[in-house]
């Protein structure tokens, strides 16, 4: 799988499974741009974060496991892509 072209491709599952098509462009997104929390500016919470785990699990057939899991893998579109290519 082609690393470059998973983190677009998880840019834009990011954008759409956590509606934010109105707000920003996919390619507004850095791979090393936290997402969640205080020092994000993307403004996602818990129910994005538990969006995009379902998403990526329906996409990848991975699946993100708890809290401590879920706040690594989903840290920035780095960590996810790692995770990612790590488990297929």
């Amino acid at each position: 799988m082609d690393r470059n072209l998973l983190t677009e491709k998880l840019k834009q599952l990011l954008v759409i499974e956590c509606d934010k098509e109105d707000e920003l462009e996919w390619q507004e997104i850095a791979n090393e741009e936290v997402l969640f929390g205080n020092k994000s500016r993307l403004d996602l919470d818990s129910l994005d974060a538990l969006q995009l785990s379902l998403a990526v699990q329906k996409q990848y057939g991975i699946r993100i496991e708890g809290a401590s899991q879920g706040r690594k893998v989903l840290y920035n579109i780095d960590s996810l892509a790692d995770y990612i290519l790590a488990n297929t």
